[in-house]
């Protein structure tokens, strides 16, 4: 290189010329020292020559040694680059467009134990770190988070367009087209991530205890006892959560307050909270064991939305019958246990106090309209008929919603249609029950907790003022904002529920030999003639229609079939498939038949007749959707198996419903009785 060609520029430049700025202002300077005096004049001219002189050689003399070492600095600039990179305190590599590795820093090989020289694929050290996960856009950054040797990696990620470098380089042809390289950094996040995993499992779960069936286990027990059942059941459950670092407070004598971390909730979940079958093994002579509902509540952004949370928790726990775990996170609800019968309680005393709620409730109001689930069978419509009667009993009008009978119920209506003793607006459809709807109405739901099983969805955003009664479990699904909500899981159908409330209704209420007979038929219907869940509640509430009228000849004519009916109960029957030796499923046949949705449930009580069978599931096409019939004894919970297919209901008589073809619906089941079996596996 030509030193001679090479020169200053810029602020370097400039600073190399102050002497000769500084030579200029001396000489403008030496004219006023002129005319105020020409000796001192003349000494102030020699002495800026003198200075320009020196000034001249000065910068003659080193202006080439200053050009030597800036130039000497350019030549040595991109070694001290190239250390700084290998030197850089932080895992830095250079890959190709592919995720071919380049080059890689001191720094990145001591993590990695790769060499500079290695010329592998990204991928086989980081094998998250694919070929789909690579920026494609210049500029682009892209980031994943690793595992790699114990410690916790963000890789960040950036493309940088190397086509004009390689231009100008002469050395290589770009083809016209971009070419690209990927830098790769690694943040080390270890201590991050485990300080936020920390404060994740450190957050307080809140959760409420019940005792399920308190009062009717200590009347089991002799006095002398009692105090130390109690004292048992207090110290199993004080303990159990102490060992997971939880705090028990007794709120009531059969309610506990439980507090506890995050990460102790998730080792209960993994346990599958078998603190549910250890209070159940207290025993100390007491003939009825103690169940346990916890209602669990996480996720909230405040400690107070967490107690919300558990307090709507255990509510739906011990509206699906009690025994088990509800978990509410967020929105997000689980389900654990839940597989023992509710124990049917001897006291009246709420369907007495519901009863004069009711009563209330319809005084206030104009009308009262009801309403069944969809496909009105035999228990809704007997329900319905008792709210009619206590609703006439008051003097309101009452309408009952009947959108499509089945030939089920075809036989009960017609003792009330065309009856000089009955209205003919006693029954209407969805479009005339919206006419007659406004928030001078009080809406009862009967036989359903889910607003989109109802015949008419509709009504329940037309009235501030909804009752229900039902005798399903909650699911995730329920009608909000109820003024008056009556579920009890363990009543065997919603007309036992309605029998009940009628007797503590009103003085006067009497009701009419039809109408004893409906609420009759709904309860032989839904315990299959008193032998599927019926308990002592469910007899007397039977007494009670026997004396004011009911029939037993009389209901047992109405609820026969039609030969069309029967055959298809038989084909369903006769092509039953025993799955996993245990497990009849069977299709019913549609073609021909009105009602397929009956015949499909009577099929499915039928198949438990055969030995061995511990459940029984019956599909059935009915205008485009599947219905599943589901029915168990004792030793299986259909109600878990129906709510992973949508549906719900008790523990041996649940449904679903499924919009999909008959072959999908069966294998769907199909995977949720191989999921329930390998669950009942794991547990033991």
């Amino acid at each position: 290189m030509n030193k001679n060609s090479v020169k200053f520029s810029g602020a370097m430049r400039r600073f190399m010329r102050w002497p000769l700025y500084l030579s200029v202002f001396m000489i403008l300077l030496n004219i006023p020292v002129y005319m105020a005096d020409l000796r001192a004049g003349l000494v102030v001219s020699a002495g800026t020559v003198l200075y320009i002189l020196i000034a001249l050689l000065i910068l003659r003399m080193h202006r080439s040694v200053i050009l030597n070492d800036m130039i000497a600095f350019a030549n040595q600039y991109d070694a001290v680059e190239k250390q700084m990179l290998e030197e850089l305190a932080l895992p830095y590599a250079i890959m190709d467009a592919g995720g071919r590795m380049i080059w890689s820093n001191q720094l990145f090989s001591r993590i990695t134990g790769k060499a500079p020289s290695y010329r592998k694929n990204i991928s086989t050290i980081f094998p998250e770190v694919t070929l789909d996960r690579l920026p494609e856009e210049e500029q682009e950054i892209s980031e994943i988070q690793i595992h790699y040797a114990d410690r916790i990696y963000r890789v960040s990620m950036q493309r940088m367009d190397m086509t004009q470098v390689i231009d100008q380089a002469n050395i290589l042809d770009s083809g016209g087209g971009p070419v690209g390289l990927v830098a790769l950094y690694l943040y080390d996040e270890t201590e991050l991530r485990n300080a936020l995993q920390q404060i994740e499992d450190n957050k307080v779960v809140v959760a409420l205890a019940y005792l399920d069936n308190y009062d009717e286990a200590l009347e089991s027990v002799e006095d002398v006892r009692r105090s130390l059942l109690v004292a048992l059941i207090d110290r199993k459950i004080t303990r159990y959560f102490s060992n997971f670092d939880g705090l028990v407070k007794k709120l009531e004598k059969d309610k506990y307050l439980l507090l506890m971390r995050r990460s102790s909730l998730e080792t209960l979940k993994e346990q599958r909270f078998h603190i549910l079958d250890e209070v159940k093994t207290v025993n100390i002579g007491n003939e009825m064991a103690l169940t346990l509902s916890i209602g669990i509540g996480t996720n909230a952004p405040t400690y107070l939305q967490n107690y919300e949370y558990a307090r709507i928790a255990i509510e739906m726990a011990l509206g699906r019958g009690g025994d088990q775990v509800v978990l509410k996170n967020g929105e997000g609800i689980t389900y654990f246990g839940g597989k023992a019968q509710q124990m049917e309680k001897s006291t009246r005393v709420k369907a007495r106090v519901k009863a004069q709620a009711l009563k209330e409730f319809m005084s206030t109001k104009e009308r009262v309209v009801v309403m069944g689930h969809k496909i009105t069978d035999v228990d809704a419509l007997g329900a319905a008929i008792g709210i009619y009667r206590a609703g006439k009993t008051l003097g309101k009008p009452v309408h009952i919603v009947v959108n499509d009978p089945t030939t089920s119920i075809r036989p009960l209506m017609a003792g009330f249609m065309g009856n000089p003793d009955y209205e003919p607006s006693m029954f209407v459809d969805s479009s005339q029950a919206k006419d007659l709807v406004d928030n001078n109405t009080v809406v009862v739901v009967v036989d359903t907790n889910k607003p989109s099983y109802t015949e008419c969805q509709e009504l329940l955003y037309m009235t501030k003022t909804i009752v229900v009664l039902d005798h399903h479990r909650r699911g995730n699904e329920v009608i909000q904002n109820a003024v008056l909500s009556y579920v009890e899981p363990y009543a065997s159908s919603a007309c036992e529920m309605v029998a009940e409330i009628l007797q503590y209704f009103a003085d006067g209420l009497r009701l009419r030999n039809a109408e004893a007979d409906c609420i009759y038929a709904g309860i032989v219907i839904d315990t299959n003639n008193f032998t599927n869940r019926a308990g002592v509640r469910t007899f007397e509430a039977a007494a009670y229609l026997r004396r004011n009228g009911a029939d037993v000849t009389r209901v047992r004519k109405l609820l026969r079939d039609n030969i069309e009916s029967y055959k298809a109960r038989a084909e369903a029957i006769r092509t039953a498939e025993i799955y996993q030796g245990c497990f009849a499923i069977g299709r019913c046949p549609d073609e021909g038949i009105e009602s397929p949705t009956v015949v499909g449930a009577q099929a499915a009580n039928e198949l438990l007749n055969i030995s061995g069978v511990k459940a029984s599931f019956v599909l059935t096409k009915y205008k485009g959707v599947v219905y599943v019939s589901a029915r168990a004894i004792d030793e299986a919970n259909v109600q878990v198996m129906m709510e992973r297919l949508g549906g719900g209901g008790h523990l041996n008589v649940a449904g679903a419903q499924v919009s999909a073809s008959m072959d999908e619906t069966e294998e769907m089941l199909k995977e949720v009785i191989d999921q329930m079996q390998e669950g009942d596996q794991t547990k033991k």
